[in-house]
């Protein structure tokens, strides 16, 4: 591929949500699909608990539509809900056409399963390896069709913009050298941004890239305050936190406490099945009134469906000598999706002229304040979908909801606390380079599970500052930047939201305030 390279049209991202549309653009056109690693390493291939699709005899889309805005906590886009849980069945099935072979039932009918906060069963698996059989179908499509380019190890470094619109991508390739490509129309599909906290369970490829790609060429983003703590990841010193499933809660697995007293009734009525960002600030509460850690038992289950039904975790647990099936699992939360990204229509078109973004990349509000589990696989194969077909459209930009409010736009100065600006606060430094294993302390510290003011406000300057730094013209200075931008609207986006909602918990405003604070918070950059 050499610099200026021409297609009909890019893709950053080889997830669900980049694959599907690849699929639905390739008889339109030329494709080319610009992975930052090797193809399977995404958040899609993470996926552990499974597809949501109100597909059962006793589900309905309105149901599901239901559930969804029950756990965005009163901020989700119904209209994004709607198209969603709509579309949702008929992807799904496609799935299963193409060849996905999720769990059946005893009838030969796809088995459902059942997780926090969904009225009935309607969360399809593979196993515990839900994203990646997706990922092995979508890629097997995509591999077949003649006019789709990949390119592998392209860590794209901006969003090249001419008058109004997006024209394309520079990235760097696998040897470092910087590239550029042109088309009519790009696709973000860059999957989350995890990495930006110390604790997460995210591959370490989800460092919010295209957040900060479209932050920096001028497209809006939003919600970026909402972030998802998995209240279930593997606790152990020297083990990566690797994410326990909320399948197993949702086939029987118990919360306990240091005493093995089950505890989460104390915090919600839901118990165990509560919605996420409960179970994980109930999980940190017992452990600090308690003492000591927090474990999952499966003790109580039949050890051979256990070690049957969750064959990748029961490994994974084998590997640090655990077993799934009979031992107590230590957990604890750490950071696993962002309801907030690119501001986006329910056709994935951003702010800005030929620029979409679709997946967990990508804010519709569909999820409002709280991701309902499960609803993210789904999520990228619609959105996908109808990004894809808004690519082939005449190109416009996204216009502003009514329910988004805008930031200040004056860039690295976007809000005011206290009266001041941010950067004429005390906790301003100088502007230097921040590694990523600082970003990552800092915000897992300041802007993690439990927020409040103080903490938010250093961690906004230290990241403001190191945001307007200057970093090396390479792939690891790329990341650098990238993960300081994110962390850096995650925690100004945080510090301005003075109430508690969702993913978003303020211990100094901890009550939910629709009065004042139900709308979207936007921030772009101008310059």
């Amino acid at each position: 591929m050499h610099a200026g390279s021409a297609f009909d049209f890019v893709i950053v991202g080889g997830g669900v949500a980049g694959l599907r549309a690849a699929i639905a653009l390739a008889g339109s056109g030329r494709v080319v699909v610009l992975t930052k690693a090797d193809p399977a390493e995404s958040n899609t291939g993470y996926a552990q608990g499974g597809v949501a699709a109100a597909i059962g005899d006793d589900d309905t889309p309105a149901l599901h539509e239901a559930d969804t805005i029950r756990a965005g906590d009163g901020l989700c886009d119904e209209e994004a809900v709607r198209v969603c849980v709509g579309e949702g069945p008929h992807y799904v099935r496609e799935l299963i056409d193409w060849g996905a072979r999720f769990d059946r039932a005893a009838d030969g009918r796809p088995a459902l399963g059942r997780e926090a906060a969904h009225s009935v069963r309607r969360v399809l698996h593979a196993g515990d390896a839900t994203g990646r059989e997706i990922g092995r179908v979508l890629w097997e499509r995509v591999s077949a069709l003649g006019s789709v380019t990949t390119i592998d190890h392209a860590l794209v470094t901006e969003v090249v913009v001419d008058g109004d619109g997006a024209v394309g991508v520079r990235y760097a390739d696998r040897d470092g050298v910087r590239q550029e490509v042109r088309a009519a129309a790009t696709l973000l599909a860059t999957g989350g941004a995890g990495q930006v906290f110390r604790e997460t369970t995210n591959p370490a490829v989800a460092t919010g890239d295209g957040i900060a790609l479209a932050f920096r060429a001028g497209a809006r983003v939003a919600d970026l305050e909402f972030v998802q703590f998995h209240p279930t990841a593997l606790k152990r010193a020297g083990a990566p936190r690797f994410l326990i499933s909320e399948a197993l809660r949702g086939e029987g697995a118990r919360l306990v406490n240091s005493r093995g007293e089950r505890f989460m009734t104390r915090y919600h009525p839901d118990g165990d099945l509560a919605p996420r960002d409960v179970v994980a600030r109930g999980i940190v509460r017992e452990s600090e009134s308690v003492g000591g850690d927090v474990f999952l038992t499966l003790a109580h289950l039949d050890p051979a469906y256990v070690r049957r039904r969750f064959p990748t975790i029961a490994a994974m647990l084998e590997d640090i000598g655990l077993d799934l099936a009979t031992d107590p699992i230590p957990v604890g939360p750490a950071a696993h999706y962002i309801m907030g990204g690119v501001d986006t229509d329910v056709c994935g078109r951003t702010s800005l002229k030929g620029l979409f973004a679709a997946g967990e990349v990508a804010c519709t509000g569909l999820h409002g304040a709280n991701r309902l589990a499960s609803n993210s696989l789904l999520e990228g194969l619609v959105f996908g979908a109808r990004a894809a077909a808004a690519m082939q459209e005449p190109l416009r930009a996204a216009p502003l909801k009514r329910d988004r409010v805008m930031a200040d736009g004056s860039g690295l100065m976007a809000f005011v606390t206290n009266g001041q600006p941010i950067s004429h606060q005390p906790y301003a430094i100088s502007h230097q380079p921040l590694a990523m294993t600082g970003v990552r302390d800092l915000m897992w510290r300041s802007a993690g599970l439990f927020r409040s003011h103080d903490d938010l406000a250093r961690a906004a300057a230290t990241l403001e500052s190191a945001a307007a730094a200057s970093y090396p013209l390479t792939a690891d200075g790329a990341r650098q930047l990238n993960l300081a931008i994110v962390g850096r609207l995650i925690a100004r986006a945080a510090l301005r939201r003075e109430e508690s909602r969702g993913g978003h918990y303020r211990s100094d405003y901890p009550a939910r305030d629709d009065l004042h604070w139900k709308v979207h918070l936007v921030d772009q950059h101008h310059g």
